[in-house]
């Protein structure tokens, strides 16, 4: 059996915030919102290839800081996500690929979007870290 293919999903933090993104595709997933990320490249480290997919999916720099505890299965078990927080150094997020909408949440806005199931534990933990934005 092919052991999953490692996916990285960052939990993008600004000013107290974490940035949500809105999938388009696939259809199954169109719609519902995630941490942004993909698939790592042959010969990539896992904050490598966050640090790439941010920039082609979303225009901007950013530093990964630390690996949110525990990894999920996807894709019928396929594919393992890991999260990674990060940091923005440069740029403004915006939808470029596999993304309609982005929205920055705060601590208490973090459950008014409808997050993909491989994410919501990852975004709790990153939330329960927010503080309240106060």
């Amino acid at each position: 059996m092919t052991p999953p293919r490692l996916v990285v999903g960052a939990a993008l933090l600004s000013d107290g915030r974490l940035l949500a993104a809105r999938r388009t595709a696939p259809a199954a997933l169109a719609g519902r919102w995630e941490l942004p990320g993909g698939k790592l490249e042959p010969g990539e480290t896992a904050p490598g290839a966050l640090v790439r997919e941010l920039r082609e999916e979303l225009g901007v720099e950013a530093e990964p800081l630390e690996r949110v505890p525990g990894q999920w299965r996807v894709a019928g078990g396929t594919l393992v996500l890991q999260v990674w927080t990060a940091r923005l150094l440069a740029g403004s997020p915006r939808p470029l690929q596999d993304h309609d909408e982005l929205r920055w949440l705060r601590q208490a806005e973090v459950d008014t979007v409808d997050w993909l199931p491989q994410d919501r534990p990852a975004v709790r933990w990153v939330a329960s870290r927010l503080g309240d934005g106060s």
